[in-house]
């Protein structure tokens, strides 16, 4: 049994208060293997987008462990935290936060500069992700003038612009139309075939079902379902 991507281990974070009721996330324990797509369901306020975050090294636990890929998140400080996103994580989010002032190619090259990538190599990589992704032709443009679902593309290509081995979405088709859902659904099932590992939050169960392999819901705080519902993508081909 190879050893999980992702493991949380009794993981509690309230926020406030114990006046201020139920914690954000209760005793929760998941892993996750590399090559699975899981997705996070749950109604608003159910802990989802903590749980995230606590993967992420955004917020940190009140109590248990987070490690991913071998780095003990809950431990880290805000440096560490911030080197940690740059080597193993790709965000993804509802409303894009894309560089309106940068071309689609600069915003995708970002993470490469932040991170001190040569700039040739970046150059390639950036190259390399605008053809895969499908938007190659609007490298030169700026945000503004892209549909949400290419702006969603740029943001995925982005996302992955240094081979990270999670990738996570909070509701990735959230601020999109069907036809821009569709899209992003399609290359989020196409990552995940091509061995990304994936987790995502959304209300969107279509979502939830077409391009995951596994579903974890949530309610005030505690994992109430895990529930396996597709074959696990095979790890390793082209992040």
């Amino acid at each position: 049994m190879t050893t999980p991507l992702i493991e949380l281990r009794e993981v509690s974070r309230r926020y406030g208060g114990p006046a201020e009721g139920p914690p954000a996330l209760a005793d929760a324990s998941l892993t996750v293997r590399a090559g699975e797509a899981v997705a996070v369901l749950g109604p608003s306020g159910s802990g989802k987008s903590t749980l995230l975050n606590l993967i992420a090294g955004l917020d940190r636990p009140d109590a248990g462990t987070v490690t991913v890929d071998g780095v003990r998140v809950d431990t880290l400080g805000e440096a560490a935290s911030a080197r940690y996103r740059r080597a193993k994580i790709g965000m993804v989010f509802q409303f894009f936060n894309l560089l309106d002032d940068l071309t689609v190619a600069d915003n995708i090259a970002l993470p490469a500069q932040l991170s001190g990538t040569p700039r040739a190599e970046a150059h390639r990589r950036t190259a390399e992700l605008l053809e895969v992704l499908g938007i190659h032709r609007h490298a030169r443009a700026y945000p503004g003038r892209l549909s949400g679902g290419e702006r969603q593309r740029v943001a995925v290509a982005r996302a992955l612009m240094n081979r990270p081995a999670l990738l996570l979405a909070d509701e990735p088709t959230g601020a999109l139309d069907t036809a821009s859902g569709d899209s992003v659904r399609a290359l989020l099932t196409e990552l995940n075939a091509d061995g990304q590992t994936i987790v995502l939050v959304t209300h969107d169960l279509a979502l939830a079902r077409s391009c995951t392999t596994r579903t974890v819901e949530l309610v005030d705080g505690r994992i109430t379902a895990d529930t396996a519902h597709g074959a696990g993508a095979a790890a390793g081909a082209t992040r």
